[in-house]
Formats: C-alpha cells, structure tokens, sequence
C-alpha cells in the first residue's frame, strides 16, 4: 500500500479528528486522486488511512490506526448516519441531508433526500472514485425510507450535470415537505442539490417569528424563507432575487400551501439595486433576511467578503421599522463567526443603529460537524431587534 508522511507537526490535530491533511505538510508523493494511502508520522509509523485527493488537500482521512477503507467501513459509517437522522429530523419532513461528509466519517460525500429521490455529490477527485462502491452499500438503506431513485450530481453552475444511477429518472421539479411546508425543488438546475437544507431550522424560527409582519427576504432563492414567513401569518411577503427561475419556483409555494397569493410578491432584481429602490421609496419591514450566496469561496475572497457583509448590514438596517427584526447569515467557510459579528457591528455603526442580539445558530443536526474540524462549521445565523 502506498504510504505519504507527514513533514509538519499534525499528528495532535489528527488524533483529534481534523479530517484533511493538506499537501503542504506531507513530504512530496506522486498518487492519482483516490489512492488509499496510509499516513504516516514524522517517525514513521501509521496513524491513519485516507485518500489522495487533487490540489491543497492531498489527503482526506478516513479512519485513524490503520483500518481499511473498505465496503464494510462504508457501510458501517453510512448505518450510523440513518441512526442520527432517525432521531433528529422533525416530523412531516422528507427533504434533509443523509450523508454529510467529513461530519458522518465519509470526507467528501454528501447525500440529499428529496422525498423519492436521493442526490449524491461528492466533493474532490478522491470521492469521486468511490461512486461504484458507493451504490450498492447505499441502496438497501434507501430503500428502506421508500426512496427509489439515486442521482450523481457532478460540476458546477453551467457544467453541472445529473445522471440517475438507480431507479427511474426524477422529474426535474420535485415536490418535499418541511415541517409540514410544501417546497419545490429543482434537482437538475438548483444551487447546491436542489435547496438549502441546512437552513431548514432557520426557516422553522422565521415561521414563528413572522406573525402580522411585513417580511423582506433577500436573496430570495425558492422562497423558503418567504413560504415560513407566510406560514408564520406574515401581513405581506417580498422575495428578492436576481434568477427568475428560481423565483418562479417560489411564486408556486404560497398556492401550494393554501395561502393567498396575493400576500406575496417577487422581484427579480439585484438585492443592492432593491435596497437602494427600496430606501428611495420610503420602504419599512419589520422583518428582514439576508442570506446571500458565498461571498468568501477562497481565502483570498475574505477581506473583500468582510467588506461586502459590512455594507449589506448598513444598507438593510435602514429599512427596518423601530423593533424590527434582521436575520443575517453567511454560507462561507473562510469567515469565522466572530469576524461575521464584526461585520455586524461595523454595519450598525455605519447606519448609526444599535442592535440587540438575541440567537446565533447554525446547520441543523442532519448536518453534524466534527469539533477539532472548524472549516466545515461553515454556516453562521444570527437574528438581531432593532433597538428603539
């Protein structure tokens, strides 16, 4: 078996359950993604077994000592991911995450439930071998929760393809329950596997916060959020988004849960360009949610991202009413929790408001991260009242 050593001093990060060792800090080797490769330390000896992957991270761990990664791992890492979603996920619910990778012991696979339909995604080059092996330790599982089709989900934006690896092809438009919300998802063409699971408890608290409202809802997407706020008994609805696609989707969800359409209205329109129309015209809302797509996909991307988080606080504060409510999130890896407070703090400075804190949260249970492992605690909420 092929072996890489480590150069720098990781063996305490790994003991602790870090999950990738990237190529700077093991000695030069020459493996195609998807090597299984023992690691080891600066003295030799085997702590762990992983797989090479392509570029920065040249190895994902998989087990610590030196236990294979074999069919049967896979399994049993994949067994104890259905035992915690049968215990966490809420009832009337059959769209959450299943698999999510380093969290679930499975660096770089993540699979999503959609009632019928499951979505496998597999990030990096090493995953990406395992599709084969994947398949028939995940389908006795499936099955079981009466999901009938399995779909690989490769590439990104207008590269991004869907094959269907088991069971009949799904229908580009499916249709999931959340907590007893009807949702519309788009399995082909939606960002991520269709929508954001993971702010399936973010929408639970809009719900209950949303009663006789005004509700903005920025980066609108599908509309969960604007679905919530309706469901909460908001006054009025405004989705903002610049894909018209995507707010299409989010017209269908008001009808779909019996509400009235009317309480809901869609702009197709660049979120800076609405707050700026919506400043002009005099506009309040009692409620506000900003959740813009991932500002900070790289490292380089922070400071830029921190600037922008800045601004867009600055800009949305305004429009509140005295007492209002804003619910700020960020999806980026690259910035820490307490750099996105500070951003918080420099928008209200910079709209001469002062807020008051009342939750911070982030992915729900389905989507479990490890401790020692702070890049993949990546999703950051925080609800915030104007105060008067």
């Amino acid at each position: 078996m092929a072996q890489v050593r480590l150069s720098k001093a990781l063996e305490r990060s790994l003991y602790g359950g870090h999950p990738w060792v990237f190529r700077a800090a093991l000695h030069p080797f020459d493996c195609p993604p998807g090597t299984e490769v023992r690691v080891l330390d600066r003295r030799g000896r085997c702590i762990a077994r992983g797989l090479t992957d392509a570029g920065p991270i040249g190895v994902r761990i998989f087990t610590l000592g030196d236990r294979p990664i074999d069919d049967r791992l896979l399994s049993e890492r994949i067994e104890r991911a259905w035992a915690l979603r049968a215990r966490v996920i809420p009832a009337e619910t059959d769209a959450y995450r299943l698999l999510h990778g380093e969290g679930d012991g499975l660096p770089g696979i993540v699979l999503d439930r959609y009632g019928t339909c499951a979505v496998l995604r597999l990030d990096g080059a090493g995953a990406e071998t395992l599709v084969e092996r994947l398949v028939p330790c995940l389908q006795a599982s499936l099955s079981s929760l009466g999901v009938r089709t399995l779909c690989l989900r490769t590439g990104r934006k207008r590269d991004r393809k869907v094959r269907t690896l088991v069971g009949p092809e799904p229908d580009d438009e499916v249709r999931v329950r959340e907590r007893g919300m009807r949702l519309r998802a788009n399995l082909r063409a939606g960002q991520k596997t269709g929508l954001f699971l993971d702010h399936r408890e973010t929408r639970f608290c809009v719900r209950g916060i949303a009663g006789g409202a005004r509700v903005l809802n920025l980066y609108g997407y599908t509309g969960g959020f604007s679905l919530a706020a309706g469901m909460g008994g908001a006054a009025h609805v405004t989705t903002v988004d610049v894909a018209r696609p995507a707010l299409s989707l989010a017209e269908h969800t008001f009808p779909d849960n019996g509400l009235d359409p009317a309480g809901h209205e869609t702009v197709a329109r660049d979120a800076w360009q609405y707050l700026e129309e919506a400043r002009r015209a005099g506009k309040r809302f009692d409620l506000v949610v900003a959740d813009p797509p991932n500002l900070a996909p790289n490292e380089a991307a922070r400071d830029g991202a921190l600037s922008a988080y800045a601004d867009l606080h600055a800009a949305v504060l305004p429009l509140l009413r005295p007492g209002g409510l804003y619910l700020a999130a960020s999806c980026s890896s690259h910035i820490r929790l307490d750099a996105f407070m500070d951003t918080l703090r420099t928008g209200a400075h910079t709209a001469k408001k002062r807020l008051q804190l009342l939750e911070r949260t982030g992915a729900p249970a389905d989507h479990p991260r490890l401790l020692n492992f702070p890049e993949g605690d990546y999703l950051k909420v925080v609800l915030m009242r104007l105060a008067e």
